[in-house]
C-alpha cells in the first residue's frame, strides 16, 4: 500500500505562491530555554490547513490562530510573535519563542475572460506572468489550447451555461467579453451587469456594435448609469489627448496588449508598507527581551 508523504513546508510555499493562494509563513528566529524546536524551523499556514510543524502543543495553536486572524484581515507584511513556554501557552517547557509572521495576500486580482478564441489566447500569455487568478471560459468544445493545462494561477471552464458562469466568478472580478459570437456576448454583458459586484467589464467590438448592445441592454432594463460601467470597443490605442485613435494595429496580439494595458490600471493591488522587513529598532527591542 503506497502512503503518501506529508507536504512540506516548502513545498507547500512554492505551491501556493505559484498558484496565488493566500497563506502565513512562520519562523522561529529566537529560542532560549528547553522549547519544541529550534531557530529556523518553519511552517505554513492556510485558512483550512497546516504544512509542517512548530512542535506541536498550545503555542502552535496559537501560532496557527495568530496567523489565521492576520490572514482574515488581510494584515499583510510581517509581524514578530512572543510566546513564554508557560505563560500565555501555558506549556510546562520553560522557554521562551519569537516566531516571525510572513503573511502573503495571494492573487492582486481575478480577470474573467469570455472566449478562447485568438485575442482571448494573446490575453492569457500576457497575464501569465502577473499575480492574477485568471478563470478562461469557451462554450465550445476543445475551444483551449494544450499549453492551458499547465499555467499556474490559470482555470479553464466549459462553459455552456453563460448564467451559470458569470453568477460562479468571485466578487471583485474584472471580465472581459470577446466570445466567438455577438449573442453570447450580449448574454454575457447582460448577465455581468446585473451583478453590482464586477470591478470592471470590457467588451470587444466596435462603437455600431456597442450602439446596439447599449439599445438592447436599456430595453432589457439596465440604466444609463449601469452601462457606463462597460468599456467597449477595448483594445483600442490612445492618442496624446487621450481620445481613442481611429485604425491602427488590429493583430490579436496588437489588441490583447492594448485591452492590458487599459486593465491595468483598474487593477487595485495590495499596499504593503514601504520598508522591507521589520523596523530594525522595533526587531532589537522584541529579540532581547524575553515575553513575561
Amino acid at each position: 500500500m503506497n502512503v503518501q508523504r506529508p507536504e512540506s513546508w516548502h513545498e507547500a510555499l512554492h505551491r501556493l505562491q505559484r498558484d496565488g493562494l493566500p497563506h502565513a509563513l512562520a519562523t522561529v528566529v529566537t529560542s532560549a530555554g528547553s522549547t519544541p524546536r529550534e531557530p529556523g524551523a518553519r511552517m505554513v499556514i492556510t485558512d483550512d490547513d497546516v504544512f509542517d510543524t512548530l512542535g506541536g502543543g498550545t503555542f502552535e495553536f496559537q501560532v496557527i490562530d495568530s496567523a489565521r486572524e492576520r490572514l482574515a484581515s488581510r494584515a499583510l507584511g510581517m509581524s514578530l510573535e512572543a510566546f513564554a513556554l508557560g505563560g500565555r501557552s501555558g506549556q510546562c517547557c520553560g522557554g521562551f519563542v519569537n516566531v516571525l509572521l510572513e503573511i502573503f495576500p495571494g492573487s492582486a486580482a481575478t480577470l474573467a475572460i469570455f472566449g478562447a478564441g485568438h485575442v482571448g489566447t494573446e490575453l492569457v500569455r500576457l497575464a501569465a506572468p502577473l499575480p492574477w487568478q485568471v478563470i478562461w471560459h469557451d462554450s465550445r468544445d476543445s475551444a483551449f489550447t494544450d499549453w492551458a493545462e499547465a499555467q499556474p494561477r490559470l482555470t479553464c471552464r466549459h462553459a455552456t451555461d453563460l448564467q451559470a458562469a458569470v453568477a460562479a466568478l468571485p466578487a471583485g472580478s474584472h471580465a472581459l467579453v470577446l466570445t466567438h459570437d455577438h449573442a453570447e456576448d450580449r448574454e454575457l454583458v447582460d448577465a455581468l451587469l446585473r451583478r453590482d459586484d464586477m470591478a470592471s467589464i470590457g467588451l470587444i467590438g466596435s462603437k455600431s456594435k456597442w450602439a446596439s448592445f447599449r439599445s438592447r441592454l436599456t430595453e432589457a432594463g439596465h440604466a444609463a448609469t449601469a452601462l457606463a460601467r462597460v468599456r467597449c470597443p477595448i483594445g483600442v490605442a490612445s492618442g496624446a489627448n487621450g481620445e481613442k485613435t481611429k485604425g491602427g494595429n488590429k493583430t490579436p496580439y496588437a489588441i490583447a496588449l492594448a485591452a492590458m494595458a487599459e486593465l491595468l490600471p483598474l487593477v487595485s493591488t495590495h499596499e504593503r508598507a514601504d520598508q522591507r522587513g521589520l523596523d530594525p529598532g522595533e526587531l532589537r527591542a522584541l529579540v532581547g527581551q524575553h515575553p513575561s
